[in-house]
């Protein structure tokens, strides 16, 4: 048993551990994780390391223009590895080691050409290598030295349609050492704006400085390189710039390079910075500059604003090199009235004639999926009343129009159709699953007795669908590839509270399941925690979920009522029906991460996860006008419910939540005393430090100052009467959440006297990732509960 040590004070207290139940737990051999080849004929195995040490996460770190670089390697600070595979046949079930791996492999960026082999990068102490293997052999061989430059997210390499050929980012030859600062200032930073509005959130991590420019610019400016993979040859491809991203025509003749260009901006991160698109040939000669996009400090407010000028370019799927775009027609501004919001235009090669204009769109573009047989489905949303449309159409003959398969609300998730399957085609591109003339629907089936997959023929000729195959308890089972379903089997995999999740053949008509992997349950301990979801009502009649955990072999009628830990994040919606619909399973296997309030069960507590808070505005009504007063009726109907069943003790309740949900915590500690004390991690509690919105809140501060007021539990420090602990990670990069914020918040409560304790956990950023941090954070965690909910003195009233 861990001791538990006074919290009142703690001079240079090293990192602790919680108890051996929950250690345990956090480091129990992570589940692989698994990939199926677009042949179907092999499953690769990606073994995962357990978390990294704090020594590895306090690496150097750069952060620039919203990204965190690390110098070293000139790739993300922030990358999560693998650390080993291996590869099993779909024929015969033999699984072999991929060999030839480096010592102690950190492996990222994994994918599979068109003809089903696998690159990879593995970074080393000083850069990032380039991978393959050969799947015939299971060896993996080493195609670059460490020279990959991965700065920028996103796949650094790109696969050529004939699988021999790989384009990748390079470190640019003789680039020369970093720059570096001086300490003393050539002058002042002078930003101006000359007129125009330009609202932003709080993005962190911004340039702030000419070092900084310079420092981006060095580290992200890479050279285009091919490797030939049958002779090793490796060759420049085009002039060196800092390159957004790069994607290769579906023939392989062409490809689209996105290039960042100055000026940068000091005040939005690298994604909305200039940006030139080039088309290149297969010798890296420029054929042509499709757009040049000014940078975007400017695009109007509103979860439905966009840039202006051209957007979301790639190449279609279902032909061999044209270019698709989408342009707004109202100016990137949804409060501008108009029929038609954006448009697509297309451009094939040999791109010496004018793009043309293809379909529009009334609400604002949601994606594309192609097919075959000049067939395309295409996807618009709406956010003020959450509205998704989803129709077909012609490419070839986009004059036709298109036609509705579903309108919708995407909150209502008991009428959502389900997603199109796709496959991939010769070329490597997903298009559009057909089979006998029909398509395939994939979905969660959420329904009252909770989500139930299922899969769906689609008639694409007179609009009628077949139910197929659902998933039936006692399991949750979903589909990862309907490829065979033409001759009824899919791959699955399947999961219960008790088995983890495995995947499996599935014959349809016999009902047959023919295991493929035997993953092991990690957390044996857990096995006898009953998990159970309850649905209950709030008084204003909006119906609530949450899932229900009790400790290993409680019985209610023996041990009566527990401490509880309640566990929740807040979610708008513009419909009370859609609000209360159920949307997990019963059946889903209990999973543990660093994250997880489920590992206090190990510790005596019963644990309510995910209890329902919804935040509900109707029609022109905000949601976050009634915050406060729907809060509370969410906290007090589910305690209400779980007090009754006998599980709880009502005076032995903790409320905690990670992000918005430590938000919550505060503003239920501060608005109610129904809590015997709160955990809150990683929150912003001072809305005016985030003027330009924040979570779903369109309006700006000016707009609705009274409701940022309101909302922000710094403006109520004096009410917080219960014991809160603030855990912050020192190097949150979330937006709107900066540390200051569990800083500012804490030095509030402190000065009201109420008992409070702030952990800023070094080097960790919204989520933790070192060992010690998370077991340091349980330990917290653990202490707290006990000291101030389980062995609370309670006094007579």
């Amino acid at each position: 048993m861990t001791k538990t040590i006074p919290l009142n004070t703690q001079d240079n207290l090293g990192y602790q551990m919680p108890p051996k139940d929950i250690t345990d737990l956090i480091s129990a051999a992570p589940t692989p994780g698994a990939s199926l080849s677009p042949s179907g004929e092999w499953m690769l195995l990606l073994q995962k390391p357990n978390l990294p040490s704090i020594e590895e996460v306090a690496q150097p770190e750069l952060r620039l223009a919203g990204i965190r670089i690390n110098p070293k390697t000139n790739g993300s600070s922030r990358a999560f590895y693998y650390n080993g595979f291996s590869i099993k046949s779909m024929k015969n079930f033999t699984e072999k080691s991929v060999t030839g791996l480096p010592n102690n492999p950190k492996i990222e960026n994994v994918s599979w050409s068109p003809s089903s082999q696998i690159a990879f990068t593995n970074t080393t102490e000083d850069g990032m290598e380039l991978w393959l293997i050969d799947l015939d052999t299971a060896q993996a061989k080493k195609l670059t030295d460490a020279v990959v430059n991965d700065a920028i997210s996103g796949l650094p390499y790109r696969w050529f349609s004939d699988g021999a050929h790989i384009l990748f980012k390079s470190i640019v030859q003789n680039r020369g050492a970093a720059p570096t600062s001086t300490p003393t200032p050539s002058g002042p930073i002078i930003q101006e704006n000359k007129g125009g509005m330009a609202p932003v959130r709080t993005y962190q991590d911004l340039l702030k400085n000419e070092h900084d420019e310079l420092l981006f610019s060095y580290y992200t400016t890479a050279q285009l390189k091919t490797v030939n993979l049958a002779t090793g040859e490796i060759k420049n491809f085009g002039p060196p710039a800092i390159i957004n991203s790069m994607t290769t025509s579906p023939n392989g003749k062409y490809v689209l390079v996105t290039t960042i260009e100055k000026p940068f901006s000091y005040i939005v991160p690298y994604s909305r910075f200039a940006m030139q698109m080039t088309i290149l040939n297969r010798n890296g000669e420029v054929v042509k500059i499709v757009a040049n996009i000014p940078h975007s400090e400017n695009i109007p407010k509103g979860f439905g604003a966009v840039r202006k000028g051209p957007r979301s370019f790639n190449w279609r799927a279902d032909a061999l090199a044209t270019l698709v775009w989408i342009e707004a027609q109202d100016d990137g501004d949804p409060k501008i009235e108009t029929d038609v919001r954006d448009r697509m235009f297309m451009l094939s090669a040999p791109f010496d004639r004018p793009a043309t204009a293809s379909i529009d769109f009334e609400l604002r573009y949601g994606g594309v999926d192609w097919g075959t047989g000049n067939l395309a489905i295409c996807y618009e949303w709406w956010w003020p009343n959450r509205q998704l449309i989803t129709t077909h159409w012609e490419p070839d003959h986009p004059r036709k129009g298109k036609i509705l398969l579903s309108d919708r609300s995407w909150e209502d998730a008991y009428n959502d159709p389900g997603e199109f399957a796709t496959e991939r085609n010769k070329s490597g591109r997903s298009i559009l699953l057909s089979r006998n003339k029909r398509l395939y629907l994939s979905g969660e089936g959420a329904s009252k007795e909770g989500n139930r997959p299922f899969i769906d023929a689609f008639d694409i000729e007179n609009k009628t669908t077949k139910r197929l195959w659902r998933s039936e308890a006692p399991y949750y089972e979903r589909p990862v590839s309907l490829e065979a379903i033409a001759e009824n089997k899919l791959i699955t995999i399947r999961e219960s509270t008790e088995e983890p999740p495995n995947y499996f053949f599935l014959d349809l008509p016999k009902k047959e399941h023919r295991p493929i992997t035997d993953f092991k349950n990690p957390y044996e301990i857990l096995k006898s925690v009953k998990k159970e979801l309850i649905t209950y009502q709030r008084k204003d009649g909006v119906a609530l979920t949450a899932t229900l955990y009790t400790p290993p072999n409680y019985d209610v009628e023996r041990d009566g009522p527990l401490p509880v830990l309640m566990w929740a994040y807040p979610r708008e919606y513009k419909s009370a029906d859609a609000a209360g619909q159920v949307k997990n399973s019963p059946y889903e296997f209990i999973r543990i991460g660093w994250f997880s309030p489920i590992l206090m069960v190990t510790q005596g507590y019963a644990v309510l996860d995910d209890f329902g808070m919804p935040i509900v505005g109707e029609g022109e009504e905000e949601p976050n006008e009634t915050f406060i007063e729907q809060l509370v009726m969410d906290a007090e109907a589910a305690v209400k419910t779980i007090v009754d069943r006998g599980v709880a003790d009502s005076k032995r309740l903790a409320v905690g939540g990670h992000s918005y949900g430590a938000f919550m915590t505060a503003n239920l500690l501060a608005h109610t005393d129904i809590f015997a004390a709160g955990i809150a991690r990683s929150g912003a509690y001072n809305r005016t430090l985030t003027p330009y919105g924040f979570q779903s809140e369109e309006r700006t501060f000016w707009e609705a100052p009274d409701t940022y007021f309101k909302m922000s539990p710094f403006m109520h420090a004096d009410k917080i009467k219960d014991p809160l602990l603030l855990i912050h990670g020192e190097a949150d990069n979330n937006s709107g959440t900066y540390p200051m914020q569990s800083e500012r918040f804490y030095g509030a409560l402190k000065g009201q006297g109420a008992p409070v304790r702030l952990v800023m956990l070094p080097h960790e950023s919204h989520g933790y990732r070192a060992k010690e941090s998370v077991m340091h954070m349980l330990w917290e965690m653990t202490n707290w509960l006990d000291t101030h909910v389980k062995n609370r003195e309670v006094k007579p009233a």
